[in-house]
């Protein structure tokens, strides 16, 4: 499993969250009261800043050949990663691709990913 993004807590439960100015989006797979269907299998309801408990952002963090990176993506069995090593001659040689200036990605087996834990900001 993977999360990158905002969480919302709100009635005890955890819900996939987008800030919108004061406000915060939800997300829900089925239907809840006062949750609006977007698309089939997606729901949706606006909360005020004082509905609820705690908003956080989730990253999924691991090794991967001994070097630190951040899990973005899931792909049958592999894995997107993104380098925080800050070491360009490591990224290069771990083979991967320079996304943007500095920041390095690749795809990794996930049997060779290590240490995979969720990271809340």
């Amino acid at each position: 499993m993977m999360r990158d993004g905002y969480v919302v807590t709100w009635q005890g439960r955890e819900y996939d969250a987008a800030p919108d100015g004061d406000k915060v989006r939800i997300y829900a797979t089925d239907p809840q009261e006062g949750f609006e269907e977007i698309k089939p299998g997606r729901y949706l309801r606006v909360l005020e800043p004082d509905e609820y408990d705690e908003i956080a952002y989730v990253r999924t963090l691991c090794t991967w050949r001994g070097e630190p990176f951040i899990v973005l993506a899931e792909a049958d069995s592999w894995l997107r990663l993104e380098y925080t090593g800050g070491r360009a001659p490591v990224a290069r040689r771990l083979g991967l691709e320079e996304f943007d200036y500095g920041v390095y990605q690749g795809w990794a087996p996930a049997h060779e990913v290590r240490d995979r834990y969720e990271h809340r900001v």
